[in-house]
């Protein structure tokens, strides 16, 4: 018996076009120079002729939905099926549509990420406003859905961003960095032509105009382009591969100094410099005051470096945590909480660290603060097909590999741009797998930060243990005059447990607004 070939329907025709300059293959060249087709103005405009039936997707269920997608919650399915968009390209309209379309007023535009930024409160009355059922009775992302179909019919230009995730099957959609990068109904599709036209990739960040879903369709589409990467679209053309870039030593120094009472920054800032391109440890034990350490050392960043692209991670992390980094950080925040599966958590970590390597290659300043690389290590050992060789405590032989392509990714680039990652490793947790996790990525940065909990437990902060915390090549970042009095106070706190050498700074500090006046202060 031979099983019929489906007949390619006018979806997949419009997918596979990408522009009015795409390669033109001779079957086209053909129908093209055949004299019995009608002239392109002549013919009657593509969205009023009926669309044809798809005969194909024998995957799909009896209603076109694919079996797995038929639940419209946010993170139940992995793999989304392949949408036949009508218009699932860059416009490129013709005459007769030009002359069709309704004029639409310029200042009626509404973006999308304007709405994921409300609260649930503000979205609940704005449709109640709009005249939208069962309103209360929605989720933040059916709201948003809801309000911009309204909004479409109202002939409004809508507008979206978000950052792109290539699925197996060529087309993407783009996450929201709100949602955690979790699939759900109000991404948007981005067709195989487009990913092939700009030549994206996952984690290319893009912000373009955007419709509704038409009838028997399930997500918004991009319709144009407008920025990739926060640029041009044809600046993107000339992008070099992260692989390709060449790593330097950082060079460029992190103004962690701020406030003059915290003193956690000032004392990192003065003996463990931190560069763009630095790639950090925090060694720390449990309680030890590392997760409040983040906090200002983001705060730090975002005040002293605004042009810094930051982003905090935060994997198997407690939901308080998460909504308390979120109130008290001015970073882009993503998380995956303890509850949520592993694969949760890699996946996280991927589109995280992908988004990096985009923006970098785009010659821009990338500060990932990861909060903890032993917890993203646990995840992967879970997620890893089993190789066989089991290490000491329960570690796959074969599971840090990728964890340490994340954190090997940091690295200052010649002729612009950095990647800085800043991650926690724990220890003194009671798991020997942990130990075996902290050593493997011991030795792999340039800069470690080592965490006292007996300071934590007489309440003296920072808990920094100043004789175990360096930074290599820190004459790079720091000038010379500051450099040698550093050394000589090394020399002097070297003497002093961990306790009496905070102590003896601290108690310097307090006198001091600045650095500077601290190191002059010493000096005399």
């Amino acid at each position: 018996m031979t099983t019929k070939k489906p007949r390619k329907s006018v979806q997949d025709d419009q997918t596979e076009t990408v522009s009015a300059e795409a390669e033109t293959t001779p079957e086209v060249e053909a129908k093209e120079a055949a004299p019995a087709r009608e002239p392109r103005e002549q013919r009657e405009p593509r969205e009023q002729r009926p669309p044809r039936q798809d005969r194909g997707d024998r995957d799909q269920g009896p209603r076109g939905r694919h079996p797995q997608n038929r639940g419209g919650d946010r993170g139940e399915h992995r793999g989304e099926p392949r949408q036949r968009f009508q218009d699932d390209q860059p416009r490129h309209s013709s005459p007769t549509e030009q002359t069709n379309r309704v004029p639409s007023n310029p200042g009626d535009r509404m973006h999308l990420s304007a709405l994921r930024e409300k609260d649930i409160e503000e979205l609940t009355r704005m449709a109640e406003e709009a005249q939208i059922e069962n309103a209360a009775g929605l989720k933040k992302h059916e709201l948003i859905f809801s309000l911009l179909t309204k909004k479409s019919k109202d002939n409004e230009e809508i507008f979206g961003d978000g950052v792109l995730e290539i699925l197996p099957d060529g087309f993407g959609f783009l996450r929201s960095p709100s949602y955690n990068y979790l699939p759900g109904a109000d991404d948007i599709y981005v067709s195989p032509s487009q990913i092939r036209r700009f030549g994206l990739r996952t984690g290319d960040t893009i912000e373009g105009q955007i419709r509704t879903p038409k009838e028997g369709e399930r997500y918004f589409a991009l319709l144009k382009v407008n920025h990739i990467n926060f640029r041009d679209p044809e600046a993107h053309r000339s992008t070099v591969l992260f692989d390709n870039l060449t790593p330097l030593y950082p060079n460029k120094k992190i103004q962690l100094e701020s406030k003059p009472t915290n003193y956690s920054t000032r004392v990192i800032d003065l003996f463990v410099p931190q560069g763009f391109g630095q790639r950090c440890l925090i060694v720390a034990p449990p309680k030890a005051g590392k997760t409040m350490l983040m906090q200002d050392i983001a705060n730090s960043i975002s005040d002293n470096h605004p042009e810094a692209k930051l982003i905090v991670l935060l994997i198997d992390e407690r939901p308080e945590e998460v909504t308390d980094m979120k109130r008290n950080v001015r970073a882009e925040v993503v998380s995956s909480t303890f509850d949520e599966p592993a694969t949760r958590h890699v996946q996280v970590a991927e589109m995280v660290i992908e988004k990096a390597k985009r923006l970098v290659e785009a010659k821009q300043h990338v500060v990932i603060l990861l909060d903890s690389i032993t917890r993203l290590a646990r995840a992967y050992n879970t997620v890893v097909p089993p190789s066989g060789k089991i290490l000491s405590g329960g570690v796959d032989s074969n599971a840090l590999h990728k964890p340490k392509r994340f954190f090997g990714a940091a690295r200052n680039i010649e002729n612009g741009g950095s990647l800085t990652i800043i991650a926690t490793a724990l220890i003194d947790t009671g798991s020997r797998m942990d130990e075996v996790i902290f050593e493997e990525f011991k030795g792999t940065g340039n800069s470690e930060i080592q965490l006292d909990r007996k300071l934590m437990e007489k309440r003296v902060f920072p808990c920094l243990d100043i004789n175990k915390s360096s930074t290599r090549k820190e004459d790079l970042l720091m000038a010379d005059k500051d450099l040698q009095r550093v050394f000589v106070l090394r020399r002097v706190l070297n003497p002093m447990n961990t306790m009496d050498s905070m102590e003896f700074i601290l108690e310097r500090m307090r006198d001091t607004k600045t650095n500077i006046a601290f190191l002059d202060k010493m000096n005399g």
